[in-house]
């Protein structure tokens, strides 16, 4: 089944995952979690007494997929219960379009709807994974987009009570890779009405609930979490651009999460753009400075503010990360950025901390 609408339970715990169960048709759900899952209350769910696989990788990697597909092949199940952060969920997606695929070069094979039932219970309110068609799988170091519309999830649980043990620094990362991708689709080439109404109501949740949220409120991290998903939702229409493509080598070279990367990297593309772009950026970018109440300097605040400090970068290190940046990804960009560019944008990260 391709997936058209979206299912979205707003907190109600294990009673609304039965129902968006028994809505996906799933009689004998495969459990797919990271190691957070033992300490999380849906620990005590049914959910827990499931077939399952564990063995999730920080960064999704192709043989952690393989293993979750031999372990769902041998379970008998009907449909997959993805609980945990991006890894947890892009795994998971990566077993609904891969478990009808001999193993060897997967990542290189043209998709199709599986029918594979997945219902996403994310445990992080960033990556906003549990409302898109992308994954990220890494196969010998290299990273894999994989995208498909039936890999958006049928159903989607957003229950903030899950978020009550996550790290504080990992609170940070992710809020701030929520926020970051709602101001990127904002000015995406590819925004339309829909998704900068969509990236609006994320940034603006996330601005109003974000110390609330890292205090510990239970009804903020309702509200951050169902923030994030709009910037997922948002970004499940755009992509992603030049903040996000410059990341990934900072997370692997420097052992840093990913919104973490992608904070440091958008002030300083935000800033590139205003001092180069023609009137119709500019003009978007007042926008979000409206919606933000400031430029890029409010971002770059927010990570001085949340201890975000940008590591430091050796000169020879800045030809690796410029060279290292997805032209894919790149192209999204509102404005085009060289590699002259993004050397001298790597380099003035240290100027934020």
């Amino acid at each position: 089944m391709t997936i058209d609408h979206q299912l979205i339970a707003r907190g109600g715990g294990e009673h609304s995952l039965n129902k968006l169960l028994e809505e996906a048709g799933v009689q004998r759900p495969f459990l797919l979690c990271d190691g957070a899952f033992p300490f999380l209350p849906c620990a005590e769910w049914k959910i827990a007494a499931a077939p399952c696989f564990r063995g999730v990788s920080p960064n999704p990697v192709i043989e952690d997929v393989r293993l979750a597909i031999a372990a769902y092949r041998a379970s008998g199940c009907d449909g997959i219960v993805a609980v945990g952060g991006g890894s947890a969920i892009d795994t998971a997606k990566g077993v609904k379009a891969f478990h009808q695929m001999p193993a060897g070069d997967e990542l290189r094979q043209t998709l199709s709807d599986t029918g594979l039932p997945l219902i996403a219970i994310p445990t992080t309110a960033g990556t906003g994974s549990e409302s898109t068609q992308f994954a990220v799988i890494y196969e010998g170091g290299v990273k894999h987009s994989v995208s498909h519309p039936s890999l958006r999830p049928a159903a989607v649980l957003l229950e903030g009570e899950l978020l009550r043990t996550l790290p504080p620094y990992q609170k940070k990362a992710t809020l701030m890779d929520a926020l970051c991708q709602g101001i990127e689709s904002h000015w995406s080439r590819r925004a339309t009405a829909e998704s900068r109404a969509l990236a609006e109501r994320a940034i603006a949740g996330i601005l109003e609930n974000l110390d609330a949220y890292l205090a510990g409120d239970p009804a903020a991290a309702q509200r951050m979490l169902e923030s994030a998903n709009l910037s997922g939702q948002a970004i499940n229409l755009t992509t992603t651009t030049a903040p996000h493509a410059m990341s990934y080598k900072l997370t692997s070279l420097y052992h840093i999460a990913h919104g973490h990367a992608v904070a440091l990297c958008l002030p300083g593309v935000w800033r590139y753009m205003a001092a180069h772009g023609d009137g119709d950026l500019r003009r978007e970018l007042d926008t979000l400075s409206g919606l933000l109440g400031g430029g890029a300097e409010v971002v770059a605040g927010l990570n001085r503010r949340l201890g975000l400090n940008a590591p430091q970068i050796a000169p020879e290190q800045l030809d690796i990360l410029a060279a290292a940046v997805n032209p894919q990804r790149l192209s999204n960009n509102p404005l085009p950025l060289d590699a002259d560019a993004l050397r001298g944008l790597y380099a003035a990260l240290a100027s934020d901390a």
